[in-house]
């Protein structure tokens, strides 16, 4: 009997985020499996993924390709086509722009986790917000967004199984590629964060902010409201948007920086609540948070409604305003929250979950196509080469 030959895929690992995460879990269930990637930066892989055999394309040799790698979109659809995958059984990829449209060979079948459709094509203004380049040059760029749609569509159709990471994304893939999706909720390493013996916490009480600083992360409002409300709030993380926060903070913020993994499990584990004011496609964040037993207070929209259950693990506001965040820090302090179901709220989003739901999805998509017989116990081993 053989074994499945498995490719996986990803647009770039050249960050370490929640799409990257999914990758390493992948990994768990496909151990010998090489990654095929755009490029990789050694500096930034994930601890999981440092044995991985990963392969790059052309696009490693470019100059200045780590710090301007959003700028090349135009050549990332040429990249991911030049993937040889030909003597691979089944496909999975991780992708959010450029790694489901992969040449599949005819025999493959397809399995692609769909962070959310191509961001460059489908939502530019988000994707270019934080880009340093010259007006001219976006503009320009934006000239070429509907033949990136048109692309992105037409490949979509190759994909056997599209699998979307949340409500919100799921109904995106229907209105950008009118096809169908499953859904399936990211895996959250919930036992790293209530396995983890937390470092000493700040003496105060305060709100918290783990967030990369982007514009689109509305970290603004956290800052602006918890000034106004004279609430403490810790910001940990970094990025292009610090300065612009840092002008408009009170004295009761205060920008951490980026910490040890540890350090955040703290600062987690002791805060009131965790602050999620922007619109994501799902946001572990909050979740991890979760997990130490902490509830979250989030914007009424986008994967936080998938995953915040009003007056059990968070509450909400209604309208990305400062004023809007300042009720809701206001109606929080007269709630009262249980730890341990919080806790206990969270295990229903641990990687157990998620690769046994991938796993049955990949088997009953292999056995549809009739593409690949053999026992579900193969899944996760690959075949051995031919002699």
């Amino acid at each position: 009997m053989e074994r499945l030959r498995v490719a996986i895929v990803h647009d770039y690992l050249n960050q370490m985020g929640g799409a990257e995460r999914v990758v390493a879990v992948f990994r768990q269930l496909f151990p010998e499996a090489p990654i095929y990637t755009t490029i990789v930066d050694e500096q930034k892989l994930l601890p999981e993924l440092k044995s991985a055999t990963i392969k790059t394309t052309w696009m490693q040799r470019i100059p200045g390709i780590q710090r301007y790698f959003k700028l090349f979109f135009w050549l990332y659809p040429m990249a991911v086509r030049s993937m040889k995958l030909d003597n691979y059984d089944l496909i999975i990829s991780s992708s959010s722009a450029y790694a489901k449209g992969v040449k599949k060979p005819g025999h493959a079948v397809h399995v692609c986790y769909c962070h959310t459709p191509m961001r460059f094509a489908w939502d530019f203004d988000t994707y270019m917000n934080d880009v340093s380049a010259p007006g001219f040059a976006k503009k320009i760029s934006k000239l070429t967004t509907g033949l990136l749609r048109r692309w992105d569509r037409r490949n979509s159709r190759d994909v056997d199984l599209l699998i979307a990471n949340s409500t919100i994304v799921k109904q995106r893939i229907r209105n950008c590629y009118d096809m169908a999706s499953d859904l399936i909720f990211p895996p959250v390493d919930v036992n790293r964060f209530q396995q983890t013996v937390p470092v000493k916490p700040p003496e105060e009480d305060y709100f918290l902010i783990v967030s990369r600083l982007v514009s689109y992360k509305r970290i603004d409002l956290a800052v602006q409201a918890c000034s106004a409300a004279g609430k403490k709030l810790i910001i940990i993380g970094g990025g292009p948007d610090k300065e612009r926060l840092q002008a408009m903070a009170g004295s009761t913020v205060q920008f951490m920086g980026r910490l040890s993994d540890e350090e955040v499990t703290g600062y987690m584990a002791n805060c009131k609540a965790l602050l999620f004011p922007g619109i994501e496609d799902f946001g572990i964040t909050p979740l991890e948070a979760n997990a130490c037993g902490r509830p979250v207070i989030a914007f009424r929209g986008g994967g936080a409604l998938d995953t915040i259950r009003e007056g059990l693990n968070g509450l909400y506001f209604d309208r990305q305003t400062p004023d809007s965040l300042k009720m809701a820090l206001e109606r929080f302090e007269g709630e009262r929250w249980n730890a341990e179901a919080i806790r206990e709220y969270a295990q229903g989003f641990n990687e157990q979950r998620f690769i046994a739901e991938l796993k049955l999805r990949i088997e009953q998509t292999l056995e549809s196509k009739q593409q690949v017989r053999r026992p579900a116990a193969l899944i996760g081993r690959q075949r051995q080469e031919q002699a």
